[in-house]
């Protein structure tokens, strides 16, 4: 419930429907059908640099807690929570909710941790983590990105506070991660990173389960940022 894409749909939502943020309209009636709404916003976030530039930007309002942007956030939640929970319903699921946006008040502690551990460091204006075993096609060191240039924060800052917090205050033993085959190599960085400056206990286990891609009629994968899968509805 937060990053990129929700900067973009803030954006869109801004522009294309103002009358829903200023109470004038009826947020289901104004925004529709949520996957047409998330397919217009990604056609323009990918053929308009201003656009663009501008979803970005909320996402940096969005991490440093703007109201006005903070507003459209929590309308756009809603709207997605309300569809969710008529799954939820037909399948009997009870969720205690934690989206990126929960671990988002521990993201700068992080930082301070990664910094008090040495292993933070500057590159072209970001910081990030540098790890054995990384490197570019150029052969060059790979940085593992924990804040941009713009000072926004990453997947991988929100997963090494997610860790920390699922082993110190949740008192987890085993932590398993259920994503495709593709992101073994983002969750291996996240855990060396949490394992070497110590936001996890040694004795807690983190490990990836990672499943194949899952694929389209046409044997292409899912895009899930393009809104091009097949819902379980």
């Amino acid at each position: 419930d937060w990053g990129t894409q929700f900067g973009m749909l803030i954006t869109h939502l801004k522009e294309a429907h103002p009358e829903v943020l200023a109470e004038e309209g009826n947020v289901e009636t104004g925004i529709g059908d949520l996957v047409e709404f998330y397919k217009a916003a990604k056609v323009r976030f990918d053929q308009d640099e201003e656009f663009k530039l501008k979803s970005r930007q909320e996402v940096v309002n969005l991490q440093g807690g703007k109201e006005e942007t903070l507003k459209a956030w929590q309308t756009l939640c809603a709207l997605s929570r309300g569809e969710f929970q008529k799954i939820y319903d037909a399948l009997g699921v009870r969720l205690e909710e934690r989206g990126e946006s929960f671990y988002n008040p521990m993201l700068g502690e992080v930082i301070s941790d990664l910094e008090k551990s040495g292993l933070l460091v500057e590159s072209e204006g970001a910081r990030v983590v540098f790890l054995d075993g990384y490197v570019t096609r150029e052969g060059e060191r790979q940085p593992f990105i924990v804040q941009k240039t713009d000072g926004g924060f990453l997947y991988a800052t929100t997963d090494l506070a997610a860790a920390r917090h699922r082993a110190v205050e949740e008192k987890a033993e085993r932590i398993l991660y259920v994503t495709d085959a593709g992101q073994a190599s983002h969750f291996d960085q996240v855990f060396q990173v949490a394992r070497q400056a110590k936001l996890v206990p040694d004795k807690v286990q983190l490990k990836h389960v990672p499943f194949g891609l899952v694929q389209g009629e046409d044997g292409k994968k899912f895009k899930t940022r393009a809104g091009d899968t097949v819902t379980l509805k």
